[in-house]
């Protein structure tokens, strides 16, 4: 699944699944363009280019694509991996912040898509979109959250038929709970993280978290020309949560 020569934007590269993400194309050959909220990462190679930013801002989006092309000229894969959880019951969570959610999660997707796709050479590209488990299933508290990545997958599958005269694929991993940093310091601040971190492996099946690393190997297969014939697909990376 090399990726030589192949230029990549990665969203939301600071940590966890980002993270893995870059370190995998990387592996694999590819030349980065990675952005985030974070004025610098720690992950960042002298190689890579990170443009720090907000991708809810359009002006920033189509400033971020201008680089791109003036750095690389095309740009092969796009991986939109930010996005914004916010946990409230839906009558009492404030119109500002179901906002916030939305945009990060589904407005700035499209932001992004629509600025990158004209970057895709004539042979074709690919975008892989991270959703989750809970853009496939309702829960209580996620409302807002579910209905953003819910979106996001029908932004991908009506991208990847409308792209697809010009061999853009576009594709969907869904993952289920992850151990990365965010969701580890979440366990941290409940009385007992570690109960709390076996209550929520006893509602997967295969019995525990995701690494980031494997939801990065499902974004690498996604965005690689193992799946030249798949596109509109959504990939549950979950342990079984999403097969009930």
């Amino acid at each position: 699944m090399r990726l030589d020569k192949a230029t990549a934007l990665v969203t939301g590269a600071s940590s966890g699944i980002g993270e893995a993400v870059s370190s995998h194309f990387r592996r694999e050959g590819a030349r980065l363009l990675l952005t985030g909220r974070k004025q610098r990462i720690d992950n960042a190679q002298p190689e890579d280019l990170y443009v720090p930013g907000d991708l809810n801002d359009e002006a920033f989006v189509a400033d971020l694509a201008r680089q791109a092309a003036e750095t690389f000229g095309t740009v092969d894969v796009v991986v939109l991996n930010h996005g914004l959880q916010a946990s409230s019951p839906l009558a009492d969570m404030a119109y500002d912040d179901a906002r916030d959610v939305l945009h990060s999660n589904l407005l700035s997707a499209f932001l992004v898509m629509k600025y990158f796709a004209p970057l895709m050479p004539a042979a074709g590209g690919a975008f892989v979109c991270v959703s989750s488990r809970l853009g496939m299933v309702g829960k209580p508290n996620e409302v807002l959250y579910s209905a953003a990545k819910g979106g996001l997958i029908m932004l991908a599958k009506g991208a990847a038929i409308e792209w697809a005269e010009r061999n853009i694929r576009v594709n969907v991993v869904a993952p289920g709970l992850t151990a990365t940093p965010i969701i580890e310091a979440s366990f941290q601040r409940k009385g007992d993280p570690e109960a709390q971190r076996r209550q929520r492996e006893a509602q997967i099946p295969l019995q525990r978290l995701a690494t980031p690393d494997e939801v990065a190997d499902a974004v690498l297969f996604l965005a690689s020309s193992e799946s030249s014939y798949i596109t509109g697909a959504v990939l549950p990376v979950d342990g079984g949560y999403t097969a009930f």
